[in-house]
């Protein structure tokens, strides 16, 4: 007799977790907001000891900073930061992209392009908090398969560090409709297996974000 494998329940602390990264993407919590843990505990039915494991996590992954005096605040990004952060992904994806090529499966294929679907109907519709799942699980579902776990985890850092940027990038119908098309783009390069053509596709894909980034950062500095 088959057995499914069962889904094991949350702890608290991984639901505190997942509801401060919601509310950090969605913009509930904007970049530079404070974390009013007494609030919060309250508001997620807690005691705030599971709260400051979940935010001891999220500072790690630099979605966070903890403040002497002012406690934890949701973490803002310089230009520069950003800049930092996709150079890097560059550096990663790129080698996780011609590594995952050759290796990618049917199925493999089949999850991208379902991911892929799912971003473009998050995009008509306008959700932007469920295109950004979606997109992340599309860009994950090539990394994943490079076999690469250390790679892996290095990026999953370097993407929550701009999660919240992301969901901004969004927001505008021009920007999604830009997304379609490059993911469109990247799915057939997979298919076709070209790695070269692959790795450009993704630093154009990247390049496009930051250009939008360069132009919205620097418009919320001049508002400070």
């Amino acid at each position: 007799m088959e057995i499914e494998a069962a889904t094991p329940p949350q702890t608290t602390q991984q639901y505190v977790l997942a509801r401060l990264r919601r509310a950090i993407l969605t913009g509930a919590l904007p970049p530079g907001s404070p974390i009013r843990q007494d609030a919060l505990a309250e508001r997620f039915g807690v005691s705030r000891v599971p709260l400051r494991e979940a935010l001891k996590i999220l500072e790690g992954n630099g979605q966070v900073i903890y403040r002497p005096r002012r406690g934890y605040v949701v973490a803002e990004l310089s230009f520069d930061d950003l800049l930092e952060v996709y150079r890097l992904r560059e550096l990663l994806e790129s080698e996780a992209a011609r590594q995952a090529v050759g290796r990618m499966g049917e199925d493999d294929v089949r999850r991208l392009a379902e991911a892929h679907e799912d971003v473009v109907a998050a995009g008509k519709q306008g959700d932007v908090t469920a295109m950004a799942t979606a997109n992340r699980r599309f860009h994950f579902t090539l990394i994943d398969a490079c076999g690469m776990p250390r790679l892996r985890r290095f990026l999953g850092i370097l993407w929550d560090a701009t999660d919240v940027y992301r969901t901004l990038y969004y927001s505008e119908a021009t920007n999604r409709d830009r997304v379609e098309r490059e993911h469109d783009g990247i799915v057939r390069a997979v298919r076709a297996r070209d790695a070269d053509l692959l790795v450009r596709l993704l630093d154009e894909h990247r390049a496009g974000t930051v250009a939008t980034f360069r132009g919205f950062l620097g418009e919320q500095k001049q508002e400070t």
